[in-house]
């Protein structure tokens, strides 16, 4: 075409319409693929501990504090409706706290894992979570306070939830569209899991991996945390499920119970060095039989 053209033409991969468009999802679909995986592979991103739990909890100090503001409010309230949506206040408030223990805990078990992490001499091992607020927000910052700690989070866009908290390692930060191909990469990674107390999504996640893992589909060890033992035993009675012969007995030992920042990173790191020691062995032994195989004449 000359340049005194009177019109130019627009180039498919450019067109913005089309790339929105319904014909183009499998293309979407495919760009939620090969964009991570390649920043995975240019950040040597081979292994995470995947972290879930709720988007609500917050650090006990801010927690705390909006208890004694709601305390205040109520105490000089009168009574009547007022009364009632302070009080009201307060009850949350009191949740809040309770929760901001997970919080805390999340953090420092974060902080502790990166630690050993980078201590590792082979392969190592970034904390991953869906990058954005609460137990979220509190393991990625667990791996920032470590001096050049990294940490993954795998965003997926939402009305009514924040974009990627700020203490996400930026070139590992992701936002995705569909929820399955960000399920993927949580799956495709992870050398194990941590749950910690959390709502529907939570639930999803954990009921998910559990189930790719009966059913074989997930071949790889997953060592699993249910972090908060009482939580745990309120709101899931899994024990049920074997009594009334709907699993197992035996995949109950898909996951361990926990209840200290201590037991969970003991339990983790352990079960993780072992895995290790078996794929190392697995090395070994192969190379050796390779040695032992003479070359085959051309």
């Amino acid at each position: 075409m000359s340049d005194d053209s009177p019109y130019s033409v627009q180039k498919a991969y450019k067109n913005l319409d089309f790339l929105n468009s319904p014909q183009a999802r499998t293309i979407r679909i495919l760009c939620e693929y090969e964009e991570p995986r390649q920043r995975f592979r240019d950040q040597k991103v081979k292994d995470t501990i995947v972290m879930y739990g709720s988007a609500r909890s917050i650090p006990r100090e801010q927690a705390v504090a909006e208890l004694h503001n709601a305390e205040r409010e109520l105490r000089g309230a009168a009574e009547g409706e007022e009364h009632r949506r302070l009080d009201h206040q307060v009850k949350l408030a009191q949740r809040r706290v309770r929760m901001s223990r997970f919080y805390e805990d999340a953090r420092e078990l974060s902080r502790r894992l990166t630690e050993w992490s980078m201590s590792q001499k082979k392969s190592r091992y970034y904390v991953a979570t869906g990058g954005g607020p609460g137990i979220m927000e509190a393991a990625n910052r667990g791996a920032a306070d470590v001096p050049g700690g990294k940490s993954v989070g795998l965003g997926i866009s939402l009305p009514f939830e924040e974009k990627l908290n700020p203490y996400v390692t930026p070139e590992l930060g992701f936002e995705f569209h569909y929820f399955f191909m960000r399920k993927y990469w949580f799956a495709y990674l992870a050398k194990s899991l941590v749950i910690f107390p959390g709502g529907f999504g939570t639930m999803d996640e954990l009921f998910e991996m559990l189930t790719l893992r009966q059913t074989g589909k997930i071949k790889k060890p997953l060592p699993t945390v249910l972090f908060g033992a009482e939580y745990w035993r309120q709101v899931t009675d899994i024990q049920a499920m074997v009594d009334w012969g709907t699993i197992s007995e035996r995949d109950l030992l898909m996951f361990h119970r926990s209840d200290s920042v201590d037991d969970a990173f003991e339990f983790l790191t352990a079960a993780i060095e072992e895995v290790e020691r078996e794929r190392n062995g697995l090395r070994d032994d192969q190379q050796r039989a390779e040695r032992r195989v003479p070359a085959k004449e051309d």
